[in-house]
């Protein structure tokens, strides 16, 4: 296994493929796709051609039944989500600007994005994932420092200022942080060096990207590396998406094959429309959608929160994720559809008989 922090001092340039080979529009459900085989449908018959599958959903009989179908099988990732691992490993617990252990962000609950046992713990996973199976590619989910985003109110803690964090970028800066306890260290690192930890934590989230990407490309070499990631502009909520989230989406362009936005308009009180909005503006931004960049399947809503979307919104949003450069889509989630059969009626209508869908 390779060591995290020697494989963040050779950060890949890029790992992007998708011009390599031509693929069909990328037709997809993500979540728990099996729940729609249990409901006595088929997914060729709903027009799909992919599916996008938690891994902890994923097992022999899924992909037996997925590609017997004719289905490309891409697994979710949940890279940075630390609640299960801290249950029994609360040492890689996000520590805040207090010193404290961050507590839960809603739902969500990272975990120290430098902790080596944490990185040692999700590798073993992907590899028995893409040893087990020759899947079509892996989606890196939770890459992001400890926060909630899935909101118009979002929870954006400061971390993770544990002493191997601190530790290890003063190291990598070379400043000779200031400070006697944990509290004392954050202040000075937030005052005298904020540039430089920002510019540092992005740097920790491309180590894991281009990390698992190798890893990805060693053991499957066709599969795609793809990235589930906050769509948030760069200027929203005071420049979150980097200052605390740590995300660049230009680096994310580079080191990726695959861009794949959540573009979850109700939870962010916004019209459809900007789906389609926020795709021009990757396009723009970074390139992706052309040729030699990566590819855009935005992940789009469907579920009812916090308000319900009916099946119209939906198929409105689904137009509007589609628009180009994108060349593939998924929705979230099936569960969503099983509970409105009108969304399900939209979806199939869409990927069988529309033309922008093709």
């Amino acid at each position: 296994m390779k060591n995290f922090f020697v494989l963040l001092a050779v950060i890949m340039i890029s790992c992007s493929s998708g011009e390599e080979k031509k693929l069909p529009f990328i037709r997809g459900v993500y979540g728990n796709p099996g729940a729609l085989l249990d409901a006595g449908y088929r997914y060729d018959s709903l027009g799909m051609n992919s599916v996008f599958v938690r891994s902890v959903s994923f097992n022999r009989e899924f992909y037996e039944n997925a590609r017997e179908q004719g289905m490309k099988i891409f697994v979710e990732f949940p890279t940075l989500l630390g609640r299960d691992y801290l249950s029994s490993h609360p040492e890689a617990w996000p520590v805040n600007e207090k010193g404290e252990q961050a507590p839960p962000a809603s739902w969500f609950m990272g975990i120290c994005p430098t902790d080596q046992d944490f990185w040692d713990y999700r590798v073993g996973q992907l590899e028995d994932i893409l040893r087990d199976f020759d899947v079509d590619g892996i989606f890196l989910d939770y890459v992001h420092w400890h926060a909630q985003f899935e909101t118009s109110d979002p929870i954006l803690p400061e971390t993770c200022f544990c002493d191997g964090c601190t530790g290890l970028f003063s190291k990598d800066k070379e400043l000779d942080v200031q400070g006697g306890d944990i509290p004392e260290k954050a202040t000075w690192i937030m005052e005298n060096a904020d540039r430089e930890w920002r510019d540092w934590r992005n740097s920790i989230l491309n180590g894991w990207v281009s990390g698992m990407g190798e890893i990805v490309k060693d053991m499957r070499p066709e599969a795609l590396l793809g990235i589930f990631y906050c769509s948030w502009y760069p200027e929203e909520h005071d420049s979150a998406l980097y200052r605390t989230l740590g995300i660049d989406v230009a680096a994310f362009a580079r080191l990726a094959d695959v861009l794949s936005p959540m573009l979850f308009h109700k939870m962010k009180e916004k019209e459809p429309s900007w789906a389609g909005e926020y795709i021009r503006w990757l396009d723009e931004h970074t390139g992706a959608g052309t040729k030699g960049k990566p590819l855009i399947w935005p992940i789009v809503q469907s579920h009812n929160n916090p308000q319900v979307v009916s099946p119209e919104e939906f198929r409105e949003v689904m137009l509007e994720g589609s628009v180009y450069p994108g060349s593939g889509i998924m929705m979230f989630s099936d569960r969503s559809l099983l509970e409105d059969p009108g969304k399900i009626e939209v979806m199939k209508d869409l990927y069988l008989n529309h033309p922008g869908f093709r």
